[in-house]
């Protein structure tokens, strides 16, 4: 699982995932594009590109339109109608050089069409190309779904990233746990400290969760003084021992506006185990979730409250 973090190592050499049903191709690439830094992944028809593309999310695909099983043109417009995969580039690699096939693979979203046998010197340029290009756009789109004060992602982030990552669970019955998280009495920091104290409150909060959770978490500001997070193939209990690591890192935060006072942390949780039915939207969960909250806050602050989507109890695994 990959995702896009507000703090990426730009030192990761990106993805290129191949998806043609000839041996020879997958041999000649991976001999020739080992000079470009790349991770090249292979795969050898459509159905088997599409599973690789949405669980690796590649920088760029190079497809081939003659395919047995489902060609070029149908996982092509999969990987478009897909929101986990309909951003990815496509450059196609085709046989065929018809000015209609052209058109009908830029009409479906691919941004190059090159024909075989092709110039791999010309393939390099326009793999580097499409690459830079690649990264340029995700710089453009992480920098307008990141959060200002905080450094997360916002809240139209979250709203995409649930939606994509609800629909994953459905379709293959994958694990996946949200979490909203509170900041107890913040009001009264800002009352009695100032706005200035409360924005160092929330952005301390902020590189918390980063620190405490896991590269595959999507850790957003939902508005205010409330977060989100996200946690893709994470059965609830997991997800609880995830919070309640935030959770006590907070308790023990100092802070230098107001060092007498603490900050504490309110969680609810809500989440799925494998293989179980999803039977509650999107929108469900988010209200599950905050229900949750709701839960903590009313029972004295400062501790998680987590249930499955059937609203059993979670509690947090005893050691040994």
């Amino acid at each position: 699982m990959s995702d896009l973090h507000p703090n990426p190592h730009t030192d990761t050499p990106p993805v290129v995932l191949l998806i043609d049903d000839s041996q020879f191709v997958h041999r000649l690439l991976d001999a020739r594009l080992r000079s470009e830094s790349i991770v090249l992944l292979s795969a050898e028809d459509g159905k088997r590109g599409l599973e690789v593309a949405r669980g690796e999310q590649p920088s760029l695909i190079l497809l081939d339109l003659d395919m047995p099983v489902m060609d070029g043109f149908e996982t092509l417009r999969e990987l478009k109608e897909d929101p986990c995969t309909k951003d990815i580039p496509v450059i196609v690699l085709s046989g065929m050089n018809s000015s209609q096939d052209k058109v009908a693979a830029f009409d479906l979203g691919a941004i190059d069409f090159v024909t075989k046998p092709f110039e791999l010197t010309e393939l390099r340029a326009r793999v580097r190309s499409s690459l830079k290009m690649s990264l340029l756009l995700r710089m453009l789109a992480q920098k307008a779904h990141i959060d200002g004060l905080s450094g997360l992602y916002n809240r139209p982030y979250f709203d995409e990233k649930l939606r994509a990552e609800y629909d994953r669970t459905v379709r293959h019955g994958q694990a996946l746990s949200i979490a909203m998280i509170d900041i107890d009495h913040f009001k009264s920091v800002n009352d009695t400290y100032g706005h200035p104290a409360g924005d160092t409150v929330i952005s301390g909060v902020a590189n918390l969760i980063m620190r405490e959770t896991r590269s595959f978490d999507i850790s957003c500001r939902y508005g205010g003084e409330e977060f989100a997070l996200i946690m893709p193939e994470t059965e609830p209990q997991q997800a609880l021992q995830v919070c309640e690591r935030v959770r006590m890192g907070c308790e023990k935060l100092a802070w230098s506006r107001h060092p007498a006072r603490s900050v504490t942390l309110s969680v609810g949780i809500v989440g799925v185990l494998d293989g179980d039915t999803v039977s509650m939207t999107p929108e469900g969960w988010v209200e599950a979730a905050d229900k949750n909250l709701y839960k903590a806050k009313q029972q004295g602050r400062n501790m998680v409250v987590a249930t499955g989507i059937d609203g059993q109890p979670i509690q947090l695994a005893k050691a040994g």
